[in-house]
């Protein structure tokens, strides 16, 4: 395995980023007036997560990476859920879907066993969020 330098060194921050590729051309297909509604939220929602990866790693101390990747893990619920939304007013369906759901879930994953081992390294109890206790 070869060592971390930066968050562009992190296969959580490169997943996500592929993540957000994949709703930006997905949502390209929204309906035109949805492009300030839940294309722009939807979009937003997606760059969040990988943002939030990098700025965190970025910080001087552990508990702040940790900060940061917990809200980039809400961003990834806010992203499939919006997802979801956008399913049942078909704006998208099938295999888009399926793949944007296999994505989130595998962040998911990620995301909560790097939050973990940040906190065992650091030595601290860190209270994870509610979605990584059902993982």
């Amino acid at each position: 395995m070869s060592e971390v330098k930066n968050y562009k060194d992190l296969l959580v921050w490169q997943k996500a980023m592929n993540m957000v590729e994949h709703i930006y051309k997905i949502s390209a297909s929204f309906p035109a007036d949805e492009r300030f509604g839940l294309t722009s939220q939807i979009r937003k929602a997606a760059v969040s997560i990988p943002s939030n990866i990098a700025e965190g790693s970025s910080r001087k101390s552990t508990a702040e990476f940790i900060r940061f990747c917990n809200i980039a893990y809400g961003s990834l619920a806010e992203t499939e859920t919006q997802i979801m939304i956008a399913e049942r007013l078909e704006f998208v369906g099938g295999e888009a879907v399926a793949a944007v759901l296999n994505s989130t879930d595998e962040l998911a994953k990620m995301l909560s066993g790097l939050i973990r081992a940040l906190a065992e390294k650091s030595g601290k109890i860190t209270q994870l969020s509610t979605l990584n206790s059902q993982l």
